[in-house]
């Protein structure tokens, strides 16, 4: 928990590093409840307390005191666990607000897919699922989901952005470099060590895991198909290996930030925001997009 943290990307004050949003009221949220502001439980015999959702319902009424009610034009965004928070709570965050504010959210590297693993389980189900009955989330989940799914299903993003009626700008990385190395990857499915290499580098990736990776991109791009069918909602998942792209200077706003097709993030954002036009780039598949800023890591991390 650093004292300062820079406001960069979607957080800079500054025109020519962030032309859309650099003279709004900028806020970020700490975040340290591991459940993505969603968990309210506690287990006494071993002094444990989440409580997630009321950190997240305390922060929103606080801002509103302090004259966020008044506010023309509210955008809620987050990155990694962020992004799954601003998608668990894009509805809720609309209610704060009178109908004549302009209210939409941003999740950017927080569609964490329901997928197999290369060991053929389902790692991230697994974590999610711990999670979920441990911080009791699933009172927390969109009934119209949980009544028809198990909590932990649903609390992934494919099975919450259809009930979501805010509108919704989904920023993902079609090859997530989080995912690869912590669900589709990780250690626990991967005991000999094969995709070690591959996991920390793309470029020592084999042409059979290339292709593993290709068929996440193709259940992403399924995912979010009846999503991106509404013209109120948002889309740039870009071919990359990376994650986390707005509040990066460099993948933001840059002379040589990603781009899909003549248009880069930031622009993106922005267009669909202020309604200037429908945005819903997706990149064609590795290795045709140049525009990439691909992550490369020395060792093993896990977390988000």
């Amino acid at each position: 928990m650093e004292k300062l943290i820079p406001f960069t990307g979607i957080l800079s004050n500054r025109a020519e590093e962030n032309p859309d949003f650099y003279n709004w009221n900028r806020v970020k949220i700490r975040y340290c409840d591991g459940a993505s502001f969603s968990g309210d439980s506690q287990n006494e015999a071993k002094k444990l307390y989440f409580r997630g959702q009321r950190i997240w319902l305390a922060a929103m009424k606080d801002l509103m005191s302090k004259g966020m009610h008044y506010a023309n034009q509210a955008l809620l965004s987050g990155c990694s666990a962020g992004g799954l928070a601003a998608t668990l709570h894009c509805d809720e965050f609309r209610e704060l607000f009178p109908r004549t504010t302009r209210v939409k959210c941003l999740s950017d590297a927080g569609l964490f897919l329901d997928v197999i693993d290369v060991s053929g389980g389902r790692a991230l189900r697994h974590m999610f699922g711990g999670v979920v009955r441990l911080q009791q989330v699933g009172k927390m989940l969109p009934q119209a989901c949980t009544s028809r799914l198990d909590p932990t299903l649903c609390f992934f993003p494919q099975h919450l952005i259809p009930l979501t009626k805010t509108p919704l700008f989904l920023l993902n990385a079609a090859y997530d470099s989080w995912q690869v190395l912590s669900s589709l990857a990780p250690p626990s499915a991967d005991p000999h060590g094969y995709w070690q290499k591959c996991r920390l580098n793309y470029a020592h990736c084999s042409s059979s895991q290339i292709q593993f990776l290709q068929d996440i991109r193709k259940q992403m791009l399924n995912a979010v198909g009846g999503f991106s069918g509404s013209k109120r909602n948002g889309l740039f998942i870009n071919s990359c290996f990376a994650h986390c792209q707005t509040e990066r200077q460099d993948t933001w706003f840059a002379h040589n930030s990603p781009r899909i097709g003549n248009k880069g993030i930031a622009q993106s954002v922005g267009d669909w925001y202020f309604d200037r036009a429908e945005v819903k780039g997706i990149g064609c598949p590795y290795p045709c997009d140049k525009t990439c800023h691909n992550l490369v890591f020395r060792q093993e991390f896990l977390g988000t």
